[in-house]
């Protein structure tokens, strides 16, 4: 059958599965239709497919499992269906979990055997619970089963029978998928499923994981969800696979303990050195684990029989990508952004001067924000959204980035160089990098704009040079009180989450505390002052009319003929968390540098709210 004679129909498609499988899909050419429980979910699935180059969206059809008729629409003409409907979550009570992954099943092996051209259902089910013997399960035999394995996993195992006996006493064509832990795409590692592998990556990246659990053989199998997707695809045009159950992950996969230690060096991070025995994890009580119980039945030395998933994969051509890389690219996701506490798309990491660096925003964009302590890239994204174009890079060893100030001259080489950055913007701290940057490099900087530059204003208290202390303070310090140390008020205490889980993570609230020493330092000032003196492009200086230039920073910009002054009413040292939109326009305006006055001094602009 050609793909133009093929009619999809993917249930659950709005889910993780569901949608890379309708992407899928809708690449090798086949008719797609989307069954999902509200046009809400499947406008999501709309712009995640417009989001990943495939404007043609699939039929929207409703779908309802407590009913008869299960699909609302016309459905004659399928040819095959992807069920990837249930629900992937533990914790829930047994009817719960058997009502969302049992009944469902029932309802689909029904709604196919009315399909008058069905020529293959395709039912995702899973590598723990695949195989199961499809006779009629007793009620004592499922009262153990639930017991023993929890509601979620006991739900998929009934589920793999039921379907299995129904399908064979319907008649219907059938295949069944059995994959392991399903991560990112293997080339972006995109994913927003963070149960599992996920969280222990989560406690990695936040120090917070006391051991590694497991040993040398404990098996905990991935599998990439664009190669799953792409595997489920091709099995209804292969008349070898009706009625065979596949499973689908990599025998290669690290065991686990490896599996955590290698993204821990890719995050740059100290693995634990202690191991806990998987029996010994199973008795200790959950305040200590902080692991669900049902998750612990994942943790196993067992094997799976992967020889026909092979021999399949080879006979169609299909690889499987490597997954030492596919791991590193979905943990880089999962901690770009921030284990689903900043869902927006434009966030990676990249490397950068050999750093690896974390931005959001447009990539490659030409406007680049160095954002100033305490911090991070995170704090400008409405600011880098209204200037369009434009992205937030934080500097090595602060915010999200791995290295040192030491780095900052080779990586701003790199940055300025290498990626396209064009117009730098500095804040803060972030003002000398810029400057530096452009300095070093004049001619590959066309425009330069410093925010709150700390060399051209009052030199801070002598508090900000007693390191130990700023060190302890970030360390501890609650969204709320950065915000009102910042801004005097409480108002911004949510945007300010993303900084503070940074300085608790690692060496940051240490780098902070000695930058900000350094901003005290009479020498380095100067030098910066100097270097501003010297550099032969266009400066704008953007400061809060609450955080005035000193009478030296005044005078200093008095003798430059190429710069230009936005002072910001209202605002203080951090514009862009109190007056955003007015921080933007300042970015983006072309201001002329104007000529001098008869005293010499340089025009001030301002942005009034």
């Amino acid at each position: 059958m050609s793909p133009e004679e093929r009619h999809a129909l993917v249930l659950g498609a709005s889910g993780f599965i569901g949608r890379h499988v309708v992407l899928a899909l809708g690449r090798a050419g086949v008719r797609v239709s989307a069954a999902s429980r509200s046009h809400e979910s499947y406008q999501r699935l709309a712009r995640w497919l417009a989001g990943h180059g495939h404007d043609r969206a699939p039929a929207d059809l409703r779908v309802d499992f407590a009913t008869a008729s299960l699909v609302d629409g016309e459905c004659d003409d399928i040819t095959e269906i992807y069920n990837c409907a249930g629900a992937f979550r533990f914790g829930m009570s047994v009817d719960e979990a058997r009502h969302a992954n049992v009944d469902s099943v029932r309802a689909v092996v029904e709604f196919a055997a009315r399909l008058p051209n069905l020529r293959r259902l395709v039912q995702v089910s899973g590598y723990r619970v695949g195989g199961q013997d499809p006779a009629p399960w007793s009620d004592e035999h499922r009262r153990e089963t639930y017991r023993a394995l929890g509601a979620y996993e006991a739900s998929r195992v009934e589920a793999d029978a039921v379907f299995q006996n129904l399908a064979a006493q319907s008649g219907v064509p059938w295949s069944i998928v059995n994959p392991a832990s399903v991560i990112g795409d293997s080339a972006t590692g995109e994913s927003d499923q963070y149960l599992g592998l996920a969280s222990n990556m989560k406690d990695l990246w936040q120090g917070s994981l006391p051991a590694l659990p497991g040993n040398g053989k404990t098996f905990v199998p991935v599998v990439a969800a664009d190669h799953l997707a792409r595997f489920m695809t091709l099995l209804p045009t292969d008349a070898a696979t009706e009625r065979t159950a596949y499973w689908l992950l990599d025998d290669d996969t690290p065991a686990l303990p490896d599996l955590l230690t290698l993204v821990a060096e890719h995050y740059g991070v100290r693995a634990p050195r202690t191991r806990i025995p998987v029996s010994l994890l199973k008795r200790l009580p959950r305040r200590l684990t902080q692991a669900d119980p049902e998750t612990l039945t994942f943790l196993s030395t067992d094997r799976y029989p992967t020889a026909s998933a092979r021999a399949f994969a080879a006979r169609h051509g299909l690889t499987m990508p490597d997954t030492a890389t596919t791991i590193r690219r979905w943990a880089d996701h999962m901690a770009a952004h921030r284990f689903g506490d900043a869902p927006a798309r434009d966030r990676r990491f990249t490397t950068t001067g050999g750093i690896r660096t974390f931005e959001l925003g447009e990539a490659g964009a030409p406007t680049v924000v160095l954002p100033g302590l305490p911090v991070n890239a995170d704090t400008w994204a409405p600011v880098v959204a209204a200037v369009g174009n434009a992205r937030a890079v934080d500097l090595p060893g602060l915010g999200m980035s791995t290295g040192c100030r030491n780095d900052w001259a080779s990586w701003s080489t790199a940055l300025v160089t290498e990626t396209g950055a064009r117009h730098l913007v500095g804040h803060s701290i972030g003002a000398a990098a810029a400057l530096e940057a452009a300095a070093a490099h004049p001619h590959a900087v066309d425009r330069l704009t410093l925010v709150s530059p700390f060399f051209l204003q009052a030199p801070p208290p002598r508090t900000a040079t007693w390191t130990p202390l700023t060190h302890r303070l970030l360390g501890r310090i609650t969204p709320t009180a950065l915000a009102e140390r910042l801004t005097g008020t409480a108002d911004h205490a949510s945007a300010l989450r993303s900084a503070v889980a940074d300085l608790r993570r690692g060496t940051t609230a240490a780098t902070v505390a000695r930058l900000l020493a350094a901003t005290a330092n009479a020498p380095w000032r100067a030098d910066l002052r100097a270097g501003l003196q010297r550099y032969p492009g266009r400066v704008h200086i953007v400061i809060g009319s609450d955080d005035p230039l000193s009478a030296d920073g005044q005078s200093l910009l008095d003798t430059l003929p190429h710069a230009t002054v936005t002072v910001i009413d209202g605002a203080g040292h951090h514009p862009q968390l109190t007056h955003p939109q007015d921080v933007a326009r300042a970015i983006g305006a072309r201001t002329t540098p104007p000529g001098p006055r008869e005293d010499g001094s340089v025009t001030a602009v301002h942005d009034r709210p």
